[in-house]
């Protein structure tokens, strides 16, 4: 049986307009809630441009370290979209046209409008299993634990409901955040005797700027509420002692 803690994933961002600052990354953020949500917890994301070694290398790497790997980018219409190609280097399948992949995208586009460059988003790894695209037609696919998603991000994000009854999740990610009016080193070595005792909640604290002043946002993480609710006293505790001024807290 699946120990549901060590359900993981990493997610790779590809494109040289994300690397180049053209593009801003919101993807990475959208996968990683929506997974938490099924109970997989992402463990590392990467940036990687177009470039076909580079690709196979890393998701070769990466599908190795976790339970899955959720690339976005590269399979579009356009010469630079090239992560369809390189998937099929990796697994060593034929990189051609998807049978099913084929037909929804004829059907989709009305007669004339099917051009070679539209049906260059019909080449895939043969062999793959698609994920399809309510949005622009266009399907994503997956093989073994790797599954390979657009880089627009609303049509990213309308084709994961797509995915849910594929993958195999654990307990929900659950959160709790407690925002102070202080500064890190001021609550450093308080927070890190709660987070000693509360092995299993994964507290981060991250420091913003709000309405002219310094804080510090506590962020608690566990599949079981009763932990986090344990270790939510627990900080509310020592920042009472300290006097610290809790600006906010959901």
């Amino acid at each position: 049986m699946t120990n549901k803690k060590e359900i993981n994933a990493g997610i790779l961002i590809i494109g040289n307009e994300v690397l180049s600052g053209r593009t801003k990354d919101v993807n990475t953020s959208t996968l990683a809630i929506w997974l938490n949500s099924l109970g997989i917890k992402v463990n590392e994301v990467r940036v990687i441009p177009d470039d076909q070694e580079t690709i196979i290398n890393t998701v070769n790497e990466l599908r190795k370290k976790y339970t899955y790997v959720f690339t976005t980018g590269g399979i579009g219409p356009t010469h630079d979209d090239i992560t369809s190609e390189s998937i099929s280097k990796l697994f060593n399948v034929e990189y051609n046209f998807h049978p099913e992949a084929f037909k929804i995208l004829e059907s989709y586009y009305k007669p004339g409008e099917f051009t070679e460059g539209r049906q260059k988003m019909a080449k895939m790894p043969i062999t793959s299993k698609l994920i399809l695209n309510p949005s622009s037609g266009a399907p994503g696919f997956y093989m073994e634990n790797v599954f390979c998603l657009p880089g627009v991000p609303s049509i990213m994000q309308s084709m994961l409901g797509g995915l849910e009854n594929v993958l195999i999740g654990g307990d929900p990610i659950l959160s709790s955040t407690i925002n102070l009016r202080t500064v890190e080193s001021e609550i450093a070595k308080s927070l890190s005797k709660v987070q000693d005792n509360n092995k299993d909640v994964d507290i981060g604290s991250y420091p913003f700027f709000k309405a002219g002043k310094l804080g510090v946002s506590i962020v608690l993480r566990c599949t079981d509420q009763n932990k986090i609710n344990q270790c939510n006293d627990q900080i509310i505790n020592f920042v009472r002692e300290k006097k610290i001024e809790i600006v906010e807290k959901d």
